[in-house]
């Protein structure tokens, strides 16, 4: 075994990855990353001391979230990048542990290893994860809900950059993930880790509220927009990930000259933003979901920015390696990565855009277009058509469909699902899974579109907001009985955040799919059923009619 990792839902054999990764993550990568999660917990654990003396160095929360981040599927898969990480992490955890002297902490005579142990070479950093990474701990029930949470928390150090970058913070959030962190290293029963896995997704309404409002402050609240699939005959960017500050300034720098800009995958959402129609030359949606994007890239001719996750590593006979570029968290080996922005200035992307001058417009791969838009401002607006159809019977119910796509055939599942949806059926969707259905011809209900996409995985907030909208409305006791049922995808840790999220805000019977997540033990497994209602998905037809059988207004 050269490496052990089950956080998403591609774990090998349904229970983890122990040569390599199938996401593409090298082993030696794998190791690295839990030896940097390891001395993050001693970042938290001093920092957490200081912040009791009201001492917080403003580096040290970046620098918590955005290594969290990087360990996220599909993110950073560059050795480079967590060697010099994890140099950095020693660097600041020694300096906290001078702080806290200086402050006069303290300290235990004997301190915890991820307080202590130092280490210079990129081996000895390799070597250390066999020791520190998931299957150190022993007990399967309590190493389940130590990652569970651990999953949650990158998932919120991901919304939390995002919010970031955008000067969107709170304190609260920063200090909850750090102080979760320590608590997955302490002696802490069942009964005490599930309550903390609840608490994990309180803080993940919190901070997808934060993202939301940094979002709509920033561009205005997402409208109802038809986005063009096709393409014109200028050279372009492809622009994928999620956050929306790279996605502003990728448009400033490149407007008027000559270079277009296409979204991908979970950047699709940036279309519905008032702030970004304005610039012409966004020019429109490239693609499906990730995954495919081997095929895609090839084809688009230009070059591809990641500003977050969902990166493939390509093939030894793809042809657009050199035109991947890489910042923030999201990293791989041979990509151009583009530096943080500095003293308030922008990222500097010309070098990107002087490489897609000299390239051939994309090559067409579709025509047509797609709508989307529907965050929890714009369904408000529509919130009287919406509850007279629920009230006359045109809306039988309501499917939350949202989440990840992946490269499982099972996940056709949900191309079938959508399309045997009864026609009084409305789906909600938020994150890449909507491109399992969104370019199907679902149709409307009295103009109401049958799939509302309400943006990316962390605009699942809208689909929260709106169903307790609808608890309002209708003046009910119980969110569970709204006529909402939950269908979700799930791939990697931010989903586990949203999942958390949505079990905070007390959703019962969540069916998760297309398989449940290997990090979850028997035991734990149980807990979710028993307390929760979660289930797996079977076949189309019959989850359909246990779907239907639930509640109505």
């Amino acid at each position: 075994m050269s490496m052990f990792c089950y956080q998403c839902q591609e774990a090998a054999k349904g229970t983890g990855c122990t040569i390599a990764g199938v996401c593409g993550k090298p082993g030696d990568v794998a190791n690295l990353q839990d030896t940097l999660l390891f001395v993050l917990k001693g970042i938290s654990w001093y920092n957490e001391k200081l912040r009791k003396e009201n001492v917080n160095p403003a580096k040290v929360d970046k620098f918590v979230f955005d290594g969290l981040f990087s360990t996220i599927t599909n993110a950073n898969f560059d050795k480079g990048s967590f060697t010099k990480r994890i140099v950095k992490a020693l660097q600041l955890r020694n300096e906290l542990h001078s702080r806290c002297l200086a402050t006069n902490i303290q300290l235990p005579s004997s301190l915890p290893e991820f307080a202590a142990w130092n280490a210079t070479s990129t081996e000895e950093f390799e070597a250390k994860a066999e020791e520190v990474g998931i299957l150190s701990t022993e007990n399967k029930d309590i190493r389940s809900l130590r990652e569970l949470i651990i999953y949650g928390v990158k998932g919120l150090a991901a919304y939390a950059e995002h919010a970031y970058n955008l000067n969107h913070k709170k304190d609260e959030i920063y200090a909850f993930m750090q102080r979760a962190l320590v608590a997955t290293t302490e002696d802490l029963s069942v009964e005490e880790l599930v309550a903390l896995t609840l608490e994990t997704g309180k803080y993940g309404v919190d901070v997808m509220a934060l993202l939301d409002a940094a979002n709509t402050s920033s561009y205005g609240n997402p409208e109802a927009t038809k986005v063009n699939i096709g393409v014109r005959n200028n050279p372009a960017i492809l622009i994928s990930g999620h956050d929306m500050k790279d996605m502003e300034e990728l448009l400033k720098q490149t407007e008027g000259n000559g270079v277009d800009v296409y979204t991908h995958s979970e950047m699709l959402p940036a279309h519905y933003y008032p702030a970004f129609k304005k610039y012409s030359h966004l020019a429109g949606n490239y693609g499906n979901a990730w995954w495919k994007q081997d095929k895609e890239f090839e084809s688009f001719n230009g070059p591809i920015l990641f500003t977050t996750n969902c990166i493939v590593p390509p093939k030894s006979s793809a042809t657009y390696t050199d035109r991947i570029y890489t910042t923030g968290a999201s990293g791989l080996e041979g990509a151009i990565h583009i530096s943080d922005r500095k003293d308030g200035e922008m990222k500097d992307f010309s070098q990107i855009i002087e490489h897609a001058k000299k390239c051939a417009a994309p090559k067409e791969i579709e025509t047509g277009e797609i709508v989307g838009g529907f965050a929890h401002a714009q369904v408000f607006a529509l919130a009287d058509k919406i509850v007279d159809a629920v009230k006359t019977g045109a809306i039988k119910k309501f499917f939350v469909m949202a989440g990840c796509d992946g490269r499982m055939k099972s996940r056709d599942y949900y191309t079938e699902f959508a399309e045997q949806l009864p026609q009084d059926t409305v789906i909600l969707t938020a994150g890449c899974a909507k491109y399992r259905y969104n370019k199907l011809p679902l149709g409307d209900i009295g103009g109401i579109p049958r799939v509302i996409d309400a943006g990316q995985c962390n605009d699942s907030y809208s689909l929260a907001v709106i169903a307790l909208k609808l608890k309002e409305v209708f003046e009910l006791n119980d969110i569970n009985e709204l006529p909402i049922a939950y269908n979700i995808a799930w791939y990697e840790q931010k989903a586990v955040i949203v999942l958390l999220a949505l079990l905070h805000l007390g959703v019962k019977n969540i069916h998760l799919g297309p398989t449940l997540p290997a990090f979850l033990s028997p035991n734990v497994a149980n807990v979710l059923v028993e307390n929760f209602g979660i289930a797996g998905i079977t076949e189309v037809e019959k989850d359909l009619s246990i779907f239907m059988e639930g509640a109505t207004v």
